[in-house]
């Protein structure tokens, strides 16, 4: 045994003699060239290319890092090993899968196969900088032959990056956001605030009629789905929408499910809280692509009447003319159309037109601009506009096809013949879903008492307007039999005052005679 440790003891010093000689016969320089050449011949021969994706890049987070984490861990749980890495991000309600340290994982695009591969590996002790660094040096290695370089440049990893865009924003719960503060800014230079948004609207609860339901999700999904379109047509990558009608007709609730049915994020803007044009270009700006900017209640915000019933006359309605300038109603009120004092809201509609179609709306993208008011008349022709709100979305009283929906999720009732009966008055009776909600919501433990109730709640409506109705008519007929019996007296009426005055005119004929006499 002895003979053996001095055996070894000799190889070992043997080896360090010769490594010690070829460190002096070779200098480092000709090491580290011999290396390179080793490794360019061998991935000379390679059928296979390797690309390094690091967590930090220099001082900056690699965004791609960010992207194939995520994009990985929609196919981890499937095709991964029996080790697996679990997260949940900040303002996140799902649990992600993810790849371990060292492991790898198969992937497919379009034919073209590639392999990931987790490195994680101690990062060696380095000098002193600004910003600390993990203990880690974490990566993602990706294997493709040399044939797909082009693909796997190109189209995979955009397609990743969007993959990855998808996961987030479908894991991520979605923010409400408010500036509440006006044109303040919190600690990190921001206007709005944020809140969890946990609305639970849908298109499928939404009572609403089903076709008109339909249109809003079809033009939502080319909405979300046009980049190349707005790109090769050269607009911007917006759209306006209008919801108008009675109050209680779900306007907000339309709000909630396009937000949900979207993925994107509310900006509820109170124009009340902004005092002048610039702070409503500054909260544009601070706002995030996918989103949607939305301001109820436009006629009642600010003083931005109809130009026509304002009786401002500052030229043809147009884009270029007419939009200078505020409502006669803001102009007294502000001291100005254009004047931007701190005192008084003095935000004009020059400045709203341009916060939706201007220029300053293109800086960002895949934004929807949505607008609700109770009065749609009352509305200056220019906001209605297409490119300003280029879908009008009328939310009308309860239909029947809105009231099996609200029967459906109230009281979970999907027989028509019972609710059929309802079919001849709902009409008639014009109630708002709101209204109709609150009658299921009392009964909503006892379907028979919850449906009889709305029964009578509705034909009593039906017949109060139906009333109404009726002797609005006679109110008509009797203005129509005074304005046909009018004319007879009106001709009485002139006829009386020609005779008038041809008799004032002989008499001052006389006077004029006696005079001259």
């Amino acid at each position: 045994m002895k003979e053996f440790w001095t055996t070894l003891a000799s190889v070992m010093g043997v080896w360090a003699f010769c490594q010690s000689l070829l460190h002096a016969v070779f200098p480092p320089e000709l090491r580290f060239a011999t290396v390179k050449f080793f490794h360019r011949l061998c991935s000379w021969f390679s059928a296979y290319c390797y690309y390094d994706i690091t967590e930090i890049d220099g001082v900056n987070t690699n965004e791609l890092y960010n992207a194939v984490q995520l994009y990985l861990s929609s196919s981890a749980g499937v095709s991964a090993g029996n080790r697996l890495s679990l997260t949940r991000g900040l303002n996140s309600s799902t649990i992600t899968f993810g790849l371990s340290n060292n492991d790898s994982l198969a992937d497919s695009y379009n034919g073209v196969r590639v392999v990931w591969e987790h490195v994680v590996t101690p990062r060696q002790s380095t000098a002193f900088t600004w910003r600390p660094l993990p203990e880690e040096k974490r990566g993602f290695l990706l294997r493709a032959k040399k044939k797909d370089k082009a693909t796997v440049l190109g189209a995979y990893l955009d397609f990743v990056m969007e993959r990855a865009n998808e996961i987030r924003r479908k894991n991520q719960d979605r923010l409400l956001y408010t500036n509440s503060r006006g044109g303040s800014l919190d600690s990190r230079g921001h206007p709005w605030e944020s809140v969890p948004f946990k609305h639970p609207s849908t298109f499928e609860t939404l009572a609403m009629d089903p076709t008109r339901k339909e249109e809003i999700m079809a033009d939502l999904k080319d909405f979300a789905n046009g980049e190349a379109f707005y790109q090769r047509t050269g607009r911007a990558w917006k759209r306006g929408y209008l919801l108008y009608g009675p109050p209680g007709t779900g306007k907000s609730s339309m709000i909630a499910a396009m937000a949900n049915f979207l993925g994107y994020d509310i900006y509820d803007l109170e124009l009340t809280e902004v005092h002048t044009n610039s702070e409503l270009r500054k909260l544009l700006m601070k706002t995030s692509s996918k989103s949607i900017i939305v301001i109820e209640d436009i006629d009642c915000s600010i003083n931005l009447a109809n130009r026509k019933k304002s009786g401002n006359n500052y030229g043809k309605p147009g884009r270029d003319a007419a939009p200078r300038f505020c409502s006669a109603a803001a102009a007294a009120a502000g001291g100005g159309g254009g004047a931007d004092d701190g005192a008084t809201n003095t935000i004009t509609l020059s400045g709203l037109l341009n916060f939706t179609d201007g220029l300053w709306s293109c800086c960002g993208s895949e934004r929807i601009f949505v607008f609700t008011t109770n009065h749609v008349e009352k509305l200056d022709p220019a906001l209605l506009r297409s490119g300003r709100m280029d879908m009008h979305i009328h939310m009308s009283y309860c239909t029947f096809p809105a009231l099996k929906i609200l029967l459906k999720n109230y009281l979970g009732y999907q027989d028509a013949a019972l609710s059929g009966d309802l079919e001849d008055v709902i009409a008639a009776a014009e109630m708002t879903p709101a209204d109709i909600s609150e009658v299921l919501i009392k009964n909503r433990r006892n379907k028979k008492a919850a449906v009889g109730e709305l029964a009578q709640v509705l034909r009593a409506r039906a017949e109060v307007n139906n009333r109404a109705k009726s002797g609005e008519s006679r109110d008509e007929e009797e203005q129509e039999k005074r304005a046909l019996e009018s004319p007879k007296n009106n001709k009485c009426g002139v006829e009386l005052e020609e005779d008038g005055e041809m008799e004032e005119e002989g008499e001052e004929e006389e006077n004029d005679g006696k005079e001259l006499h």
